[in-house]
């Protein structure tokens, strides 16, 4: 799964759009307060985290964009 099927994959699951925020695909605005994101990180790995109060708190680091798409997946439905 890439980026793009992701959030596919969350429209069709009625997710809101305002609970994500997938980097390049979806980037909701104006910007909400706290929502779940996937992103490249700077080592080239991707994560997932949350962001809440205007800060970011990573919950897991992956190799890839696949397994970074499917935890937020499984975090969102």
């Amino acid at each position: 799964m890439n980026r793009q099927a992701l959030h596919a994959a969350l429209m069709e699951a009625s997710i809101p759009g305002g609970y994500y925020r997938i980097e390049g695909v979806h980037e909701p605005a104006p910007t909400p307060p706290d929502f779940l994101f996937v992103r490249r990180a700077a080592d080239g790995g991707w994560e997932t985290g949350a962001h809440e109060r205007g800060r970011d708190e990573i919950l897991a680091r992956h190799p890839d964009e696949a397994t970074a798409c499917a935890h937020l997946l499984r975090l969102l439905v």
